[in-house]
């Protein structure tokens, strides 16, 4: 079977400096050492271990990141300069995933969500595709207000990092 989706996307300008965005966005959200991050959820024995294993790795914003890809870099080898700067953040919760997919399994697909932070001529773009718009089709409501807390939660983050 093949479902057409229609993704809505979050999108900003900002004209703060490329490292100025990244940083923004970075520091407010978790960084834990992935492979001691799964490690800890392996073992955790019960949802409270796991809850407090999670809770350990989020950032002020309820947020962590899973890992950054660095496009810029294979971009740039083909223009030879140093532009442009472009970084795919994979960042998310996984207790706000769980709540989603509970409800639409399928939400598993699309969470954690990705930013796209690059660099153009008229600024540094910030990309999102809302969570909503990818569950929008299972028209389940509880998992529907989740992504929409999530959505909140990434453009918010988006917004500050911009502005």
């Amino acid at each position: 079977m093949i479902s057409k989706l229609q993704v809505e996307r979050f999108s900003l300008t900002s004209s703060r400096s490329f490292e100025e965005v990244l940083a923004a966005i970075n520091d407010p959200i978790g960084h834990p050492d992935m492979a001691e991050f799964w490690r800890s959820v392996r073992q955790a024995r019960t949802v409270g271990e796991l809850e407090s294993t999670i809770q350990k790795g989020l950032g002020r914003t309820g947020l962590m990141s899973f890992v950054q890809f660095d496009h810029g870099t294979i971009v740039r080898k083909e223009t030879g300069s140093d532009r442009p700067r472009m970084v795919r953040l994979v960042i998310g919760n996984p207790l706000i995933m769980k709540e989603m997919a509970k409800h639409v399994p399928d939400a598993g697909s699309y969470a954690p969500v990705t930013v796209l932070v690059d660099e153009r001529p008229d600024g540094v773009h910030l990309s999102y595709d809302r969570m909503v718009s990818f569950l929008a089709p299972y028209g389940n409501p509880d998992a529907l207000a989740v992504a929409q807390s999530l959505d909140q939660k990434v453009e918010d983050l988006l917004r500050q990092a911009a502005a």
